[in-house]
């Protein structure tokens, strides 16, 4: 078996160029979108996520802000400044990117953050609205991975769903998200006692724990369909994901490529949320 590839570049740019009309449309309206990033630091990962999104928002005519604050900032400053972006009638999606420097308090941030401005998805009240099913900000990796499973024609009901990893970020999100789609969902992590046998079961696969290459051929069944969250840089400089893709490729049925698969999609989902604010914002003025 060889495994279809699921181009998540490719689904990206389709929903970005139906985001761009959208957005040219609401501006014809009075309405601009308006998306604020905050960087605190010099990591270079988070540079580079900074850089695509600003590319983004320019590619489909969102308005930008981009606060470049250095490493040292206290957080008091910090909250200073989300104050006055949630304040601020030009922004309607404040980020904040992650990892905060140690001094600064990562939940008093992300709480500060005005709920409907929240497009991260991570504040509390939009995480409660997503766990009863109400309609919010849908966190954006897990988002961007049902957006993929959807327009791969995969159907999810009824489904054995394995999820590696539990991290608020992906992990716990995307199992309240294929519940939602009436899978029959397992959650494992590093406590798990045989890791294999859950893996092993899984219709669909999602892997977001992180370590390179954990996921290997002979943890998972013939036909899977396997989406890999992870990003991470071999000493050899290569980016490679938590699936060893050459032997998992070749049982799995579908599977996203590192990189070009889940990575286009976050940020694409970023962008939705940040049209979705502003439209939900406009009707509120």
């Amino acid at each position: 078996m060889s495994a279809r590839i699921i181009d998540g570049k490719a689904i990206a740019a389709s929903i970005r160029q139906e985001m761009t009309s959208e957005v040219a449309q609401l501006k014809e309206n009075g309405i601009v979108p308006g998306l604020a990033v905050v960087i605190i630091g010099d990591d270079p990962a988070s540079k580079v996520y900074v850089g695509q999104k600003e590319k983004g928002c320019a590619q489909i005519g969102i308005y930008s802000e981009k606060h470049d604050l250095p490493g040292d900032t206290s957080e008091e400053e910090l909250l200073d400044l989300i104050d006055k972006l949630n304040k601020d009638d030009k922004i309607n999606g404040i980020l904040v990117q992650l990892p905060l420097p140690k001094q600064i308090d990562e939940k008093r941030v992300l709480y500060a953050i005005d709920s409907a401005k929240d497009v991260d998805g991570f504040h509390p009240e939009n995480i409660g609205k997503m766990v009863i099913g109400e309609d919010t900000f849908l966190p954006c990796t897990p988002h961007g991975i049902m957006v993929l499973l959807e327009h791969s024609g995969i159907d999810l009901k009824g489904k054995e769903a394995v999820v590696v990893g539990r991290s608020n970020i992906v992990g716990k999100p995307i199992l309240l998200m294929l519940l939602s789609k009436s899978a029959t969902v397992t959650i494992c992590h590093s406590k798990t006692v045989d890791l294999n046998f859950h893996t092993a079961r899984a219709d669909v696969l999602i892997a977001a724990v992180g370590i390179p290459e954990m996921i290997k051929g002979d943890m998972v069944k013939d036909g899977v369909v396997v989406i890999d969250v992870g990003v991470n840089r071999l000493e050899s400089g290569k980016l490679v994901g938590d699936v060893e893709f050459e032997s998992v490729s070749k049982k799995a049925s579908a599977i996203t490529p590192v990189p070009g698969g889940v990575g286009p999609m976050t940020i694409t989902m970023l962008l939705k949320n940040t049209i979705k604010a502003a439209k939900k914002q406009s009707l509120t003025k």
